[in-house]
């Protein structure tokens, strides 16, 4: 599991756990020399929990099982049997679930030693299909990003996720304990579609929150960028690779699903799958926009913080304009000659009104320059940008996905 920051547009502190979080970049990968099949599991990882749905077209049920060999009569039943393992904090249970499965050990390494990417793999009687998900949490402040693995039989459909808390299959559930829509009518081909089109439309909220901050985030970039505003696009770029890291390869593999043509798919869900494949493709163009734009916002971050720099030369600028021919002639008489000795020697300083005179003449100066200035817009601009008001800013985005049960 790893957990990704929706970050609010104000500087926060970064946990520990943040900041070694290199989930963006990496993927789980074998120790040298390390014996094919070998199960690595976090030890932080949470302990299984076992949920059972079998349903038909007549009738559904879900209960909690206690051990892996619970399932094994159902596997033999024309019902269609969903076991969903939330968690695999237990390698004792987990080898036990495979073995009731019957999985080839490396199946039960891609499930079990997480992150792996995104794929898909046939195997005799069964379908291997990696899936990425992302939730957001309950204060929308932040989104989980965890793996899900899914092996697809004849009559039943294994899900293994890594966290039991969250998930986007509470609709797919409903529509089960209620039979709405077709998925009762259908085998489990079909509800491992429903599961994957709820994964990909899973994106939709996040990516609709990061086009929020990314409006904001622009308008801050603008008004008065900071070095906390640096950070705060750098952290928004690194949850977007995130994100295309996630809808990437799945595109290829629900891709895959549907080229390859498995057994264990019907031509009909095949049709459905090109709907789920189309919504790959909306996610990950949006992906791609938004990354476009926050990399496009250090370039407006840059030209914002050499404008308030220009602006501050220009202020120095006319005031040592000004301040030049004043000092000019303050240096001047200055120069303490002794105008006794020759009356060539500054003989205004021995004027009645000569020092009032003076500063007339630099007030007069003065006076001049500013003028001049003013006339040739020297002074426009100067003050700090304005902004319309959030109505007017921009028109309201509708983003999310499919709504419709099928």
């Amino acid at each position: 599991m790893v957990d990704h920051r929706l970050r609010p547009l104000v500087m926060q502190t970064v946990s520990p756990d943040l900041e070694d979080d290199n989930s963006y970049i990496d993927y789980h990968y074998h120790t040298p020399g390390e014996t094919p099949g070998t199960l690595d599991i976090d030890p932080k990882a949470l302990p299984p929990v076992i949920v059972l749905i079998d349903y038909c077209k007549e009738d559904a049920s879900r209960c909690e099982l206690a051990t892996p060999e619970e399932i094994i009569p159902y596997l033999d039943t024309d019902s269609i049997s969903w076991v969903d393992v939330k968690g695999f904090g237990n390698e004792d249970i987990m080898q036990r679930l495979g073995k009731v499965f019957k999985l080839h050990p490396l199946v039960l390494e891609d499930v079990v030693n997480v992150p792996q990417r995104p794929k898909v793999e046939e195997h005799p009687e069964q379908l291997l299909i990696i899936a990425r998900m992302v939730t957001l949490r309950d204060d929308e402040a932040s989104f989980e990003s965890e793996q899900v693995s899914f092996i697809l039989g004849r009559h039943y459909l294994l899900t293994v996720q890594e966290e039991p808390r969250y998930d986007s299959f509470g609709p797919i559930r409903d529509r089960i304990r209620t039979s709405k829509g077709a998925i009762r009518c259908n085998g489990a081909d079909y509800l491992t579609y429903a599961l994957l089109d709820s994964i990909i439309d899973g994106f939709f909220p996040v990516l609709e929150i990061y086009g929020e901050q990314l409006e904001e985030l622009e308008d801050e970039v603008v008004a008065s960028p900071n070095r906390q505003t640096l950070q705060k696009i750098h952290d928004l770029k690194r949850d977007l690779l995130t994100l295309r890291r996630a809808i990437w390869p799945q595109r290829d593999a629900i891709n895959a699903l549907i080229r390859d043509g498995s057994d264990l798919i019907s031509s009909d869900v095949r049709v459905y799958l090109r709907d789920c494949y189309d919504h790959t493709i909306q996610v990950l163009d949006m992906v791609e926009t938004y990354r476009e734009l926050a990399s496009s916002l250090m370039d407006i971050y840059l030209s914002s913080v050499s404008n308030k720099m220009n602006e501050v030369m220009k202020v120095l600028t006319v005031t040592s304009s000004i301040f030049i021919p004043l000092t000019f002639i303050a240096g001047v008489y200055g120069m303490n000659f002794n105008t006794e000795k020759s009356p060539w020697n500054m003989p205004e300083l021995n004027a009645y009104w000569g020092y009032p005179l003076c500063l007339a003449v630099m007030l007069a100066i003065s006076i001049s320059m500013v003028t001049l200035f003013w006339r040739r817009g020297w002074f426009d601009n100067m003050s700090a940008v304005k902004h319309p008001s959030g109505s007017d800013k921009r028109s309201d985005k509708k983003i999310g996905g499919s709504g419709n049960s099928r």
